[in-house]
């Protein structure tokens, strides 16, 4: 388990680069798969989920060469063979990419085995409503006690899915299983956030044929085949909110290299009424802190195009220091306040309710679930002991030891390697104090 030991209090000043988006290259190289040559992807963050995808596509055959500095990956499938389950399975619990390999593996080889899955637990993220996407394509699937074994003994054939909810993994297993599928396929209430789009655009590179309606509905016409993609990556835009938040609340001064504006919209408006300040250049955004004092605001969280869930764990940092009472309602995922529990101990006034507080009934409302939250501020936060609990809780912890007064240990930093690349060095380029302990 890592530690960092931050002595907070100071503002941050400098500069960041994005790469791509971690919710769109680890998909990106898994449609790898799907072509018979070589794919060749541009701006790879070096990223623990990244890491985990490529040890298993190499358990597959599939050959990849990374470069680290640049982010240029070249992705080879020429070769690609079932694993052994034993190989598999130790991945079990890293990460929850692998049940995308479902569709492109039962059609290059015929069967698939997939370990138990991890991932941040901030909410329900069934995993068997993907087998019944799969399913519905002609999979048969076994369940083991080491994971779930699939085959396709008469192939998979193009089929009607309705979704309750627009998930994006499940858009994007439909999108992995469909183009080739024998047939058409047409995804009612489909997830159409831009790394879903972007995701769309790589499988039509590699000759897939996918309209997108107005209306979340994606029509799939299945080929007999693909070839490989070239493609650069859409930037990632958890991570520049992560950092336009960190900015606001340490009073700082931040260029985020890469962020583009069209992907930002929903999030640079909140951003706007808070109070921050932001430059949109021609190759980033800068934010900054207007040097008054920040408002308070109401925040409903949505599927694009409404604020993103992943958004709203690092901008409540902010909001402990705004001069009134915020809102944020939580309607993607039903277990995403926990994060809150080290921001109270650090002197933050947050209250969790059950109620759907800000506007509008969700799906989460009358069961029982914590989705609401009221932050009353500003409050001093002062430093403490924190263990990390998921990738974007863990880094507003982080924000918040940065803000704070006095001394904060940080633990289990670890778990922000996956969505955040080389982020103790970004860190250190803008000025934070901190010590590294792995």
């Amino acid at each position: 388990m890592s530690q960092i030991t931050i002595n907070g209090g100071k503002p941050l000043t400098g500069r960041v680069d994005l790469k791509g988006s971690k919710n769109l290259v680890t998909k990106a190289m898994v449609a790898a798969l799907l072509g018979d040559t070589p794919s060749t992807l541009f701006d790879v963050p070096f990223i623990s989920d990244v890491e985990v995808v490529s040890r298993l596509l190499n358990l597959h055959g599939v050959t990849i060469n990374h470069d680290e500095r640049t982010g240029d990956m070249i992705l080879d499938p020429s070769r690609v063979e079932q694993a052994r389950m034993t190989d598999i399975d130790a991945y079990a619990g890293s990460s929850r990419i692998p049940i995308l390999f479902c569709g492109p593996l039962l059609h290059r080889l015929g069967e698939a085995f997939i370990p138990g899955l991890g991932g941040c637990e901030i909410g329900s993220r069934p995993v068997d409503f993907h087998f019944d996407v799969l399913r519905s394509f002609g999979a048969v699937i076994e369940k083991h006690p080491g994971g779930t074994r699939l085959s396709a003994p008469e192939g998979l054939k193009g089929t009607k899915i309705e979704l309750p909810y627009p998930s994006v993994g499940a858009t994007e297993q439909v999108l992995l299983t469909a183009t080739i599928a024998e047939g058409k396929t047409e995804l009612t209430g489909a997830a159409i956030e831009p790394e879903i789009i972007d995701l769309i655009s790589i499988l039509q590179k590699m000759g897939a044929i996918i309209s997108v309606d107005t209306d979340r509905v994606i029509r799939i016409e299945g080929v007999k085949s693909l070839k490989g993609f070239t493609h650069r990556a859409i930037f990632d835009r958890n991570e520049a909110a992560s950092w336009a938040a960190a900015a606001l609340a340490t009073g700082g001064d931040i260029y985020v290299g890469g962020a583009k504006q069209v992907e930002m919209m929903t999030f640079l408006n909140v951003y706007r009424k808070v109070g921050g300040q932001l430059e949109i250049g021609d190759d980033g955004i800068r934010f900054y802190h207007p040097g008054s004092e920040l408002q308070p605001v109401v925040i409903e969280t949505d599927v694009h195009p409404g604020f993103m869930t992943d958004w709203q764990q690092p901008l409540v940092v902010a909001l402990t220091q705004a001069q009134g009472l915020s809102i944020v309602h939580e309607t993607v995922y039903e277990q995403r306040f926990g994060f809150t529990d080290a921001l109270k101990q650090m002197g933050a006034n947050i209250q969790i309710y059950r109620e759907c507080l800000g506007g509008h009934p969700c799906r989460f409302g009358q069961r029982n679930f914590n989705h609401s939250a009221v932050i009353s501020g500003p409050t001093k936060l002062i430093g403490a002991d924190i263990r990390v609990p998921d990738l974007r809780g863990g880094f507003s912890h982080v924000v918040a030891a940065l803000a704070a007064e006095g001394e904060s240990n940080v633990s289990n930093v670890q778990l922000i390697s996956r969505g955040y690349e080389r982020f103790l060095q970004k860190l250190e380029d803008l000025g934070a104090d901190f010590t590294f302990e792995a």
